[in-house]
């Protein structure tokens, strides 16, 4: 089984690529997240892990279930492994995955890193890609993870295709726990009403359902279950959510818009 959570789609698609490929069962891990957590592996599965990296960190929401996650049956036969989606490095978040998994029985034998288009723009510093530079990453993430998926299909062990990146400590223990700690908060979302249709469509694509709508079908933030995925902001028409003043000039990306305009521009090709 494979279990994963995606906001801006970079991460679904590796997930149900790898999932489609080696025949294991696919898992969102929000909805998992509202049952019991509990789980009983088939002779012999693997089991593995997918998810973006949130401050060079796993996803709060991602820690949230491997701390339930009650695996039954699991022995040294269940391949277990991870895959992680980034814009550029990840620090040490698999080593942080590693250490949650431990006292539920699992270790990580097998870990990578595949480098998509940049989602996370609520920072000075942090702009979503080019559009040639998205189709660059998405391209090479295509090849890269067919390389991924032949390898967990043999069960490759100790085989860490992991882009760390520069002072991973620093990163993922001192920036990424201020960043997790401090920053993963809905309250800075704000929503045009001159601009907002009223699609609804933030609330719909939403992972955690943190997005209700009013009576004018205007999105209110429930100030619970925010990942800061950024879902919202990237997949609204007409750009009428923003996170603070800083994304209001920021570009928007979602991976199965991105995929929907490379095949249309590959068709036009004489």
């Amino acid at each position: 089984m494979i279990f994963y959570f995606s906001g801006t789609g970079n991460t679904k698609w590796a997930a149900n690529e790898l999932a489609q490929q080696t025949g294991d069962r696919l898992l969102f891990i929000p909805d998992e997240l509202k049952g019991d957590c509990c789980y009983t592996l088939e002779p012999n599965e693997r089991i593995g892990f997918c998810f973006p990296v949130h401050g060079w960190q796993p996803p709060a929401i991602v820690k949230s279930f491997v701390k339930r996650l009650d695996i039954k049956s699991c022995g040294p036969e269940h391949f277990c492994f991870a895959l992680c989606t980034c814009g550029d490095n990840t620090g040490d978040a698999m080593k942080i995955l590693d250490r949650l998994l431990r006292p539920k029985g699992l270790q990580l034998q097998s870990a990578y890193s595949l480098i998509m288009p940049e989602t996370y723009v609520c920072l000075p510093f942090m702009h979503t890609d080019t559009r040639e530079r998205e189709d660059r990453k998405i391209a090479q993430a295509t090849l890269n993870l067919a390389i991924i998926t032949e390898e967990i299909k043999e069960r490759r062990k100790g085989n860490f295709r992991v882009g760390k990146g520069p002072a991973p400590l620093l990163y993922s223990y001192i920036i990424g726990e201020f960043f997790n700690r401090w920053m993963i908060t809905d309250k800075p979302f704000k929503v045009s009403l001159e601009k907002c249709s009223g699609c609804g469509r933030c609330a719909h694509v939403c992972p955690t359902q943190n997005i209700s709508l009013d009576s004018h079908k205007h999105p209110m933030y429930k100030h619970r279950l925010c990942t800061c995925c950024l879902a919202c902001y990237h997949h609204c028409p007409l750009h009428a959510i923003n996170y603070g003043p800083l994304t209001k000039k920021r570009g928007q990306y979602f991976f199965n818009d991105r995929m929907s305009s490379i095949s249309k521009s590959k068709c036009l090709k004489p």
